[in-house]
């Protein structure tokens, strides 16, 4: 698929391409020199598959994130998305983790799923007949046509994250990153956001959420990428959850 906007899109090309990846936290240094939030991070994702990224605290999974969704620059090696360079495409949805967002900001549900359209839009063009159809047929689509005009911190937890899964879909994303999404909602609203994720399979739409249930991990998606700064292992969940990988991520942390 090529794109009306952004970056063109190489034919075959996987959705999604690591080659040796290394990313320095944003303080910059440790008191014992160079401190990685990523090292030497290669991996391929194809179209329409569902990858779980899970690892401690501070194994550099939102860093990955922001790398993917272009608002960091590699320090070396390169991400490709479809073929390209992150930056420029309009079909990366990046929901990050709900503590990173204002949602004290003077915006309504429709506003938020409208953003969504931007890229498709133009910046400087207003949004016609067509954009606020698809708005509402994306909030209709995760149940939340009802909540159109409510004010986006005036929604629960679970509510949000539907939000903006609404926004992904009018945004006709196609790699949707969403970073520890399911974090303080309760069973039956984590259920609902993995139910519209599933539904996601019907237009090819790859995933990488990331988790620290590795329950979760294992039971909902195809691969599951185990990332302590570097990536200690990558595959099928039952490849992937064996305790000698487990300890190597999850026995410590390096400095």
């Amino acid at each position: 698929m090529t794109p009306d906007h952004g970056i063109p899109h190489e034919p075959g090309a996987p959705t999604l391409e690591a080659h040796d990846v290394w990313a320095a936290y944003s303080d910059g240094l440790a008191s014992d020199g160079p401190r990685h939030a990523l090292e030497g991070v290669s991996f391929r994702v194809e179209r329409g598959e569902r990858v779980a990224v899970v690892g401690p605290n501070g194994a550099g999974k939102s860093t990955l994130f922001r790398l993917i969704a272009g608002t960091l620059r590699p320090d070396r090696g390169r991400l490709e998305v479809f073929g390209q360079g992150p930056a420029g495409h309009i079909c990366i949805a990046y929901v990050p983790q709900r503590t990173q967002v204002d949602w004290r900001f003077p915006v309504t549900v429709e506003d938020v799923v409208m953003m969504g359209r931007v890229g498709q839009i133009g910046l400087l063009r207003r949004p016609g007949r067509g954009d606020w159809a698809a708005t509402r047929a994306a909030l209709a689509r995760v149940g939340a046509a009802a909540l159109a005009h409510k004010q986006i911190g005036a929604l629960s937890g679970g509510q949000q994250q539907r939000v903006f899964l609404a926004r992904a879909l009018a945004q006709e994303a196609e790699l949707v990153l969403l970073d520890e999404p399911l974090n303080g909602l309760d069973a039956p609203s984590q259920e609902a956001i993995l139910a519209l994720l599933d539904d996601l399979r019907r237009d090819d739409v790859t995933v990488l959420l990331a988790t620290h249930d590795l329950d979760l991990a294992a039971e909902r998606f195809d691969r599951i990428m185990l990332l302590n700064r570097r990536i200690v292992a990558f595959g099928p969940p039952a490849a992937v959850l064996h305790p000698d990988s487990l300890l190597r991520a999850y026995g410590a942390i390096r400095n």
